[in-house]
């Protein structure tokens, strides 16, 4: 999950749901709302969004951005990887879009108390949903050094995950509380300056990707969400993921290319891929917003 500033590859996301009056519409990671908007604007006059954020203050936001549009739309906040649960809860369906913005929201980046930089000192928390048990300082201050090594390795894709790991039980044991910038100071002590392969980012990004996606659960919510969407469709629905690095576009790639498997030739497919391959934002919008280069939109429509 990268960090954008909301929203990313607007046009695209309404094009690729197919946006038209009226039907159910479902933004599972609404953020400040603006896709959530752009939705409501393609789906008026009848159309009806559901919107889900782990993330209640951003919901609050949410809510004021969509003001315009009221009596359209309802705000819940709930984890996307319960969207089978949560459509049951508000008795709300079938679905005839769905989309799944991956994004670290500016809103939650920008808040130092969140914990999710390092570009000021502060508590690592990275919780997405602030109510929810389990902080990445309880991680980082009880976890075995093996397991560290593996969620930096396996959710951060990073090749030095050992050392780092070491570094990281070998700051803990000097006692005091573990900030955003002390660990990041740790790991690039540990590892030098630089990024992987002499990259320009530094060389504790990807450590706090793979801890924040330890601390919200991140792929396991992604893989239930996959799971549920085929279900949840209406005949012609469509639903659009946009992923930000390797990990999650590889989970939806794979989810997608099996439900568009024709087990025989001769039986037409119940799904259709709308992008053979992966959207990208264009070149003005990556010079209005750098922080979507690495955005990656897929989508799937139900047969009809």
């Amino acid at each position: 999950m990268a960090v954008v500033h909301d929203p990313v590859m607007v046009a695209e996301v309404v094009s690729a749901l197919g946006c038209r009056p009226g039907g159910l519409w479902v933004d599972a990671t609404i953020g400040a709302g603006g896709h959530a908007a752009a939705i409501l604007e393609q789906t008026a006059p009848d159309g009806f969004l559901l919107g889900i954020d782990r993330d209640r203050e951003i919901l609050e936001l949410a809510a004021g951005h969509l003001g315009p549009h009221a009596g359209r739309f309802e705000l819940v906040q709930g984890n996307f990887g319960e969207l089978e649960a949560i459509l049951a809860r508000t008795g709300r369906g079938p679905v005839n879009g769905v989309l799944i913005d991956l994004g670290l929201s500016s809103l939650q980046l920008d808040l130092p108390e969140r914990g999710f930089s390092f570009r000021a000192d502060a508590p690592l928390d990275m919780r997405m949903d602030r109510g929810q048990p389990g902080t990445a300082l309880d991680l980082v201050s009880s976890a075995r050094e093996e397991e560290l090594a593996r969620i930096i390795f396996e959710y951060g894709e990073e090749t030095r995950s050992r050392r780092i790991a070491r570094a990281i039980c070998r700051e803990r044991e000097r006692g005091g509380a573990m900030t955003t910038q002390r660990l990041a100071s740790a790991v690039a002590a540990a590892i030098g300056g630089q990024g992987p392969r002499g990259g320009r980012i530094h060389p504790a990004t990807r450590t706090f990707q793979a801890l924040r996606i330890a601390v919200n659960r991140e792929l396991e919510a992604l893989a239930s969400a996959l799971a549920a969407i085929p279900a949840l469709l209406a005949p012609g629905g469509r639903a659009c993921i946009i992923a930000y690095h390797s990990l999650e576009d590889r989970a939806v790639k794979q989810a997608f290319r099996a439900l568009t498997h024709r087990a025989r030739a001769a039986e037409p497919a119940a799904f259709t891929l709308l992008t053979k391959k992966p959207g990208r934002p264009g070149e003005e919008e990556l010079r209005r917003n750098p922080r979507s280069r690495s955005a990656r939109l897929r989508a799937i429509a139900r047969a009809a």
